[in-house]
């Protein structure tokens, strides 16, 4: 077999077949253009005869909390209609009188709210989506606010519902308006995925009631406690579409959130606190605040990499969850894959 010239296929194929996940799509680019993009490996294990492809759809678990909540966040800060240092409570009834009243958005967004870590919400609160809301804004703190970083998906659930309550309107559809349409992703939604689209999706982990890999559907049990919808998790998107996005934060288009926004998330917040936080976005791993390279993952096998000052971003989408929940594998190769985005 002749050995590709194009050094991530190189890295991202040997990966593969190494059984780090079943298949992978990855893009590199700058403000301009994409510079190098593919996809190795296979669908799924369990049909080899279809590979995986530039155009696969992949439930990108956390990436949600980018490409959905942080940028609607980001045009709802743009537009006047949150300020980010304000007490919950100064502007959302739902928080007075609960423990979360003197949190401010920019506590949930810098994982510096004390919020409760992550947790089975069914277990909690039942399957009622109204009962998990209440529950999950009455539940107590665990440190004042400011005081730790502790990453808690919660934030992004909390947020998802600001956001829902300052414009009346469900997180879906803000995502879609405010953000996806004006960058042109069109291939960009929350599941569930109708049928079409499920064809092209890699699935993930088996699904604990019939047995058969979630393929279009979410695997993060609490987005689907939730219709498969909400700040914690759901968006499948490709890389093109992503790679669209993360191209908006080296060179904006108007229509949605701003280069203000942009500048002000990739920057610690968190001053002496480790780990580092910026707003939803952190440091990469292995790399320093002061190097720039900003980064966000998911629990599926997903990530995205962005920094304004080499202008360069990077998006890696895979379904390691088919094949396994150990993480070790795949973050050595998002490793070697960020050092050779950003070298």
């Amino acid at each position: 077999m002749a050995q590709s010239s194009d050094p991530f296929e190189r890295l991202l194929g040997e990966a593969a077949r190494a059984g780090t996940y079943p298949g992978a799509a990855w893009a590199v680019g700058d403000a301009r253009a994409t510079l190098s993009s593919g996809a190795v490996g296979v669908l799924d294990p369990a049909d080899p005869g279809r590979p995986a492809r530039p155009d696969t759809l992949f439930d990108v678990a956390s990436l949600t909390k980018i490409l959905a909540v942080w940028a609607v966040v980001g045009t709802l800060v743009d537009a006047g209609k949150l300020d980010p240092a304000a007490p919950l409570e100064a502007y959302w009834p739902e928080a007075v009188g609960r423990p979360l009243a003197g949190v401010t958005a920019h506590h949930l967004l810098t994982h510096t709210a004390g919020l409760p870590l992550r947790a089975n919400l069914r277990h909690l609160y039942g399957s009622d989506p109204q009962d998990v809301r209440d529950g999950v804004l009455a539940e107590p703190l665990r440190h004042r606010p400011g005081e730790a970083v502790a990453y808690t998906d919660r934030a992004a659930l909390i947020l998802g519902y600001l956001a829902e309550h300052l414009t009346r309107q469900p997180l879906p559809r803000l995502a879609r308006d405010r953000v996806w349409a004006p960058l042109a992703m069109a291939e960009t939604r929350y599941g569930p995925l109708p049928a079409a689209a499920g064809e092209r999706c890699a699935p993930t982990e088996y699904d604990e009631e019939t047995g058969a890999p979630l393929r279009g559907t979410v695997h993060d049990f609490s987005a689907r406690l939730l219709g498969g919808a909400c700040g914690i998790a759901g968006v499948f998107t490709t890389t093109a579409d992503t790679g669209r996005f993360l191209r908006h934060l080296l060179a904006p288009v108007s229509g949605t959130f701003s280069a203000a926004w942009t500048a002000a998330s990739l920057r610690v917040h968190t001053g002496g606190l480790v780990p580092p936080r910026g707003l939803f976005w952190h440091p990469a791993p292995g790399t320093r605040p002061g190097d720039d390279v900003w980064a966000h993952f998911g629990f599926t096998g997903t990530a995205l990499w962005v920094s304004p000052a080499r202008d360069r971003w990077a998006v890696l989408l895979t379904n390691r969850l088919r094949l396994t929940r150990d993480p070790a594998p795949l973050a050595r190769v998002r490793d070697t894959f960020r050092g050779m985005a950003f070298r």
